[in-house]
């Protein structure tokens, strides 16, 4: 009886370490496993001094390296002309601030301004109705598809945003043109996006399940377009009690730095576009660097446009040292250039500076950090999150470049409404720059020729979650 109960006893044990054993091998965390992980952990003086030290303070203070502190000075051998610096507030318009502040230096040098600033509230109120359009169109093309299909999913997972790249600025530009921001100034709505943005984004969605339900029952596409009309009517209503209704014409005149005042005008938008900027924004070309694809080819993403008829987001993806190149002769001949980051990593934001060297994480937790740019990229780690002006590079004697320096739309923080990056930390960060063609090699503007390869718009380079 006594070797009966050993063996049930053995075999109970038996049994209950298969089980652990196949608990383990679906890969859950048994009490065994969770022995190993903790030994990571050692709780020795040491770390109950840094957890102490972290539970009671900001991890970004605490790991920054002193032995960089006081390492970057605000000098620069090249700087871009600039008056003023603008201020996006709690919006996600950075890319339209930037692209405007490429354009602003030179009415100020034109008319000889003391400052001026376009109106972003003008050219957003277009970006958003004809991204409103943009994203019903894209039902209407999709309406025979699932709503499990991922271009359907997609379109309805953000309908309308406040965000966007250069190509944006060149389609609603060279179709709506600019004006002052005194003419059309900004409002409560556009200096903070959010709500106003999600009731949008609410309307759109309800308008594309109304379309894809008119399509079940056999309306034509001449029918579906009619009702799309209705529906962006109250799209530009709920615009007009945000923003305001743009001007069709207005009047301007300046007072310049001697403090002469000229003559009224009237002008449209884009009469004003063409008189005051008087650029073609085609003669700009989007630079991108991108090491998780073949460089020297042409990119293009699927519905990265704001405008139905306009252009998708189309790049060349070129090694940086080509991009700086081009930069570089941007500058010195006085030309700012849009340009976009990863802007939260690394960054002291009072200070304004980008270094990658600035917060040392590793030694104050003890493990590594260590993946690439292009490991970052593919695992949606980085990604383009802001957009500034690029107006200022430093070199040295030997044309070795120090450091880079951006005019940002955050008010007055920072550098004196400025970010001061070192060279290194544009390699790591640095995403697109937009150039005039006139600055970029012949054989680079070759590229243009190549048919684009075409990326999905839900492709880890463009959809970070940063």
């Amino acid at each position: 009886m006594k070797k009966i109960k050993i063996s049930i006893l053995t075999l109970a044990l038996l049994c209950m370490s298969l089980i652990g054993y196949s608990q383990n091998k679906k890969g859950t965390i048994t009490k065994e496993v969770l022995q190993e992980i903790k030994k990571y952990h050692k709780n020795d003086a040491s770390t109950r001094a840094i957890t102490n030290a972290i539970s009671n303070n900001s991890i970004k203070k605490l790991a920054i390296n002193r032995e960089n502190v006081g390492k970057i000075d605000t000098y620069f051998s090249d700087k871009v002309k600039t008056k003023g610096i603008t201020n996006q507030k709690q919006s996600g318009r950075c890319w339209l601030f930037a692209s405007l502040n490429v354009m602003r230096p030179k009415v100020i040098e034109k008319y000889n301004l003391s400052d001026f600033n376009f109106s972003q509230n003008y050219s957003f109120f277009w970006d958003q109705i004809e991204k409103a359009n943009l994203f019903l169109e894209g039902i209407i093309s999709t309406k025979d598809k699932g709503l499990d299909d991922r271009t359907v999913d997609w379109l309805f997972k953000s309908p309308v945003n406040d965000g966007g790249v250069w190509n944006d600025f060149t389609n609603i530009t060279e179709k709506y043109g600019l004006v002052p921001q005194s003419v059309m100034p900004e409002t409560n709505s556009s200096n903070s996006t959010s709500t106003m943005s999600r009731l949008l984004k609410r309307k759109l969605r309800e308008d594309g399940l109304i379309l894809r339900e008119l399509n079940k029952k056999n309306k034509s596409l001449k029918d579906l377009r009619k009702e799309k009309v209705k529906m962006l009517g109250e799209i530009y209503h709920i615009l007009a009690i945000n923003l305001g209704e743009p001007p069709t014409k207005f009047i301007w005149r300046y007072k310049d730095v001697n403090d002469s005042i000229s003559e009224p005008k009237e002008y449209t938008p884009l009469s004003f576009y063409k008189e005051a900027v008087g650029v073609d924004l085609k003669e700009y070309v989007l630079l991108m660097n991108d090491p998780s694809r073949e460089y020297y080819k042409l990119y293009e993403i699927q519905f990265d446009r704001n405008v139905q008829e306009g252009v998708n987001w189309l790049y060349i993806n070129l090694p940086n040292k080509a991009i700086k190149e081009f930069a570089i002769k941007s500058i010195k001949d006085n030309e700012a250039m849009y340009f976009s980051c990863d802007v939260g990593k690394q960054l002291d934001r009072q200070k304004g500076y980008l270094d990658v060297n600035y917060y040392d994480y590793n030694d104050l937790l003890g493990v590594d950090f260590n993946m690439n740019k292009k490991q970052r990229i593919i695992t949606h780690e980085s990604g383009s999150s802001h957009g500034m002006t690029l107006v200022g590079v430093d070199l040295d004697k030997d044309n070795n470049i120090n450091k880079w320096l951006l005019e940002n739309s955050w008010g007055m923080s920072g550098f004196k409404g400025h970010l001061i990056m070192t060279d290194k930390w544009f390699d790591e960060y640095m995403f697109r720059v937009v150039v005039n063609k006139k600055y970029v090699s012949k054989d680079v503007l070759k590229i243009l020729k190549q048919k684009p390869i075409l990326l999905p718009p839900w492709d880890p380079m463009f959809d970070a979650d940063l």
